[in-house]
């Protein structure tokens, strides 16, 4: 990997004289190794049962199911009679691995969420550190800026919910 982002745990290294070592972590790195062969097989199965082939498959196999148990094909084909009890227990089977595949990705994709924010946030508080500490460099006052940013989440608030006027 020849990014910043190299290195154990996402560490950034300087690259040559003047670089910056700047500490990446990118959520892939983070759920990558989280990422298990289980979790990737509910993900390719939930993937799938998610898509139009899917029903088409499943309109098929029905079709060709109670058309051979109707006995269009003669008494022979029939394995399963009206009321088509063995399709019924294979599609509820189907139903309960379904649903447990769908929530094993959805309780993924709220723990990568969770990485997310958790990122975001991180993110936000070194640029928080980042720009006081050169708000001070250049002679800023870091109450003063705050006193505005204030004002302005607050007349952003406002006019979210439709409740005052803007301020100043």
């Amino acid at each position: 990997m020849d990014g910043a982002a190299s290195g154990p745990g996402g560490q950034g290294r300087p690259r040559g004289p003047g670089s910056l070592a700047v500490r990446l972590r990118h959520e892939q790195d983070v759920l990558a190794r989280m990422r298990g062969t289980e979790d990737r097989i509910a993900d390719a199965i939930t993937a799938f049962a998610g898509t139009m082939q899917f029903v088409y498959l499943h309109a098929a196999w029905f079709t060709v199911w109670i058309v051979c148990n109707e006995g269009v094909f003669g008494q022979g084909a029939v394995w399963d009679p009206f009321p088509f009890g063995l399709l019924t227990m294979i599609v509820s089977l189907e139903a309960i691995f379904l649903s447990t595949f769908v929530m094993v990705s959805q309780n993924r994709q709220a723990a990568r969420e969770n990485i997310r924010a958790d990122l975001d946030f991180e993110t936000n508080v070194r640029s928080e550190v980042w720009s006081i500490h050169m708000g001070r460099a250049l002679g800023v006052d870091p109450a003063e800026v705050e006193r505005k940013v204030q004002d302005v989440l607050a007349e952003n608030r406002a006019r979210l919910t439709g409740s005052g006027q803007s301020s100043g």
